[in-house]
């Protein structure tokens, strides 16, 4: 088998687009309909600070990317290259667990067609569009 270059986490409920959405959504989720403690906020709100310094966010650079017309069900996976920003992702998914949202950690060599890519992520089309691929 490949080394996985890619690794994603997300929950383990289908989102009602038809996919499964990743922590960020599920925590910003939480975060938005007032169900964080003011510990468990203050965390998401400086992590996601965080990762907004020192990362790039894929509709920055393309607005259509997760556009669910253009790119039904788009998800991003981290570059397994990308250490410090997977490392962080351990806060998110003991905040999720707090609140009884199951996740899992997937690693691929080829998630799917490749619609964006940066220097610590990609976003791929899913399993289903012309030419997404099913994760391993």
């Amino acid at each position: 088998m490949d080394q996985a270059l890619y690794v994603r986490f997300q929950g383990t409920v289908r989102h009602p687009r038809g996919h499964f959405p990743g922590v960020f959504v599920l925590a910003n989720e939480l975060a938005a309909r007032g169900k964080l403690t003011e510990d468990q906020y203050r965390f998401w709100r400086s992590n996601n600070d965080w990762y907004d310094t020192h990362y790039t966010n894929p509709t920055d650079v393309d607005p259509d990317v997760y556009s669910p017309q253009v790119h039904p069900g788009a998800v991003a996976w981290f570059k397994s290259s990308a250490v410090d920003l997977i490392r962080r992702v351990d806060g998110y998914l003991g905040l999720l667990a707090a609140h009884g949202v199951e996740c899992c950690r997937l690693e691929s060599s080829n998630p799917g067609r490749i619609i964006y890519e940066d220097e610590n992520q990609i976003v791929v089309a899913p399993p289903g569009e012309p030419g997404g691929v099913r994760p391993e």
